[in-house]
């Protein structure tokens, strides 16, 4: 009989951590845009020094979610509070198991009292529509998958284009594609503006920590949207700059988020054994793979909480009851681990990529500016030999001129503390991303997260100032 669920996967294999490092699935994708549209270097540069547009309309999933209990539905499966979500606003919404483990994030928009737009990676859009069936909730729930990862030339269509200019410069595009000033749009928060004759919605956000807005509306306006923005900018006389596929996911190096942390669901009772049998045998979360040099045979190893992320800032403790209360309130107060940002030593990484160049056995390739060989990321951060921290997502900014990679250590480990990280996998699996390597020994300081000033200073209220 042909396997049909998550979980019936997990039992071929056998062992979860192992079927995760074998995965066949290949390098991490970001769908539809162009690799690079100058290079990824100048790229990176220009939403530091000039302006930079971002496509997002094909990588992220994205969830309608409308209904009497719409608000009601979202806020008991997410920890965030919704006392203060009016309409025009978004939030960075993140739910839990039961168990308290993070199983995603997504920005989740408000545009009516019942209606709810959620984009994000697939983890978060597939547990809420298993939580819309499991709980008979009074919703509706519409789903627009990411685009393909290998569309093989067959058109892609969306039901929204995303756009997102932002950089120091990028004031002045908004001005001209509107026709005058844009009234200031509080972090956070949405309004409508214009780009030449259409009205769109504008949510106030920055990725890698420059000021910019973000616009999205139907996808058969995105050609028009993308030519009018291109020409604002170049009556603005600005170097508007656009982002590709390589650069775009090398951004929240600088900024802090870590964008693939493994779904807490591949363990646990009642409602999360319901949902392994629920998810498809080729869901995210069976062909997903888990890359590094951290081995462990018990999955949740892996798993992280929402105290590690920085997102206990969001917790709604004053609602009666969301998923995870229970267990995230014995978390509250305990010797969690936290979020950091790692700077690798330079000398040791030119030895990592000389020994490409060298006979013998090399050291696992390093790819710039961001090695996506593995869907969510584990290497080890060691301390005279012992594991203290975990890398989690890393890459190169040419901004910084140094690799970057964030991920959790221990609560004792302090800023300007030098570790080890332990790059390259110990053996050989299956994934078709990884080649025969040895690993190799990377000095890495502990550095702020944001790593970036601007990010850390001046950002609203959020994770990044919290922390």
């Amino acid at each position: 009989m042909a396997i049909s669920s998550l979980q019936g996967v997990m039992d071929a294999r056998g062992n979860t951590v192992q079927m995760l490092r074998d995965s066949k699935i290949g390098m991490y994708v970001y769908p539809v845009v162009a690799p690079e549209f100058q290079n990824w270097r100048n790229e990176q540069v220009a939403w530091r020094q000039s302006a930079v547009l971002f496509d997002q309309s094909h990588h992220m999933d994205e969830l309608i979610v409308e209904g009497p209990q719409a608000e009601e539905f979202l806020a008991y499966h997410g920890i965030n509070s919704f006392s203060n979500f009016d309409l025009n606003r978004a939030k960075h919404f993140v739910p839990v198991t039961p168990a308290g483990h993070v199983i995603g994030d997504h920005i989740i928009f408000r545009e009516r009292q019942d209606k709810f737009i959620l984009v994000g990676r697939a983890p978060t859009s597939n547990w809420l529509m298993f939580c819309a069936a499991y709980g008979k909730w009074n919703v509706r729930i519409k789903h627009d998958p990411r685009s393909p990862s290998r569309p093989e030339g067959e058109r892609v269509l969306r039901t929204h284009y995303r756009f997102q200019i932002q950089g120091p410069d990028a004031a002045k595009i908004f001005e001209k594609m509107n026709g005058g000033p844009v009234q200031d749009i509080k972090f956070f928060h949405v309004d409508w503006i214009n780009v030449g004759s259409k009205r769109v919605q504008a949510l106030r956000h920055g990725m890698s920590g420059a000021p910019g807005l973000e616009i999205w509306g139907p996808y058969d306006d995105k050609h028009y949207i993308h030519s009018t923005i291109l020409q604002a900018a170049r009556d603005a006389g600005v170097n508007l700059v656009q982002c590709g596929s390589r650069a775009y996911s090398t951004n929240t190096l600088e900024s802090g988020w870590i964008p693939s942390p493994l779904p807490g669901i591949y363990t646990g009772e009642g409602m999360l054994a319901e949902y392994r049998q629920w998810l498809g045998a080729d869901s995210y979360e069976a062909a997903g793979s888990i890359g590094g040099s951290f081995v462990s045979e018990n999955i949740e190893d892996y798993y992280v909480n929402p105290f590690e992320l920085g997102y206990d800032f969001y917790i709604g403790w004053k609602k009666a009851d969301f998923v995870g209360k229970e267990a995230l309130t014995a978390m509250k107060g305990a010797n969690n681990r936290k979020k950091v940002t790692f700077e690798w030593n330079r000398e040791d990484v030119l030895k990592v990529i000389a020994s490409n160049f060298e006979d013998g056995m090399p050291c696992k390739w390093l790819d710039f500016p961001q090695p996506n060989y593995a869907s969510s990321s584990a290497d080890m951060i060691t301390r005279d030999g012992k594991m203290v921290g975990m890398s989690m997502f890393n890459g190169y900014s040419y901004n910084e001129r140094c690799m970057l990679s964030l991920g959790v250590v221990n609560s004792d480990v302090q800023i300007g503390d030098v570790l080890t990280l332990v790059w390259g996998e110990p053996e050989t699996t299956g994934k078709t991303s990884t080649e025969p390597h040895r690993q190799a020994e990377i000095r890495v300081r502990i550095a702020p997260t944001p790593y970036a000033k601007e990010a850390r200073e001046n950002y609203a209220d959020s994770w990044r100032t919290k922390s």
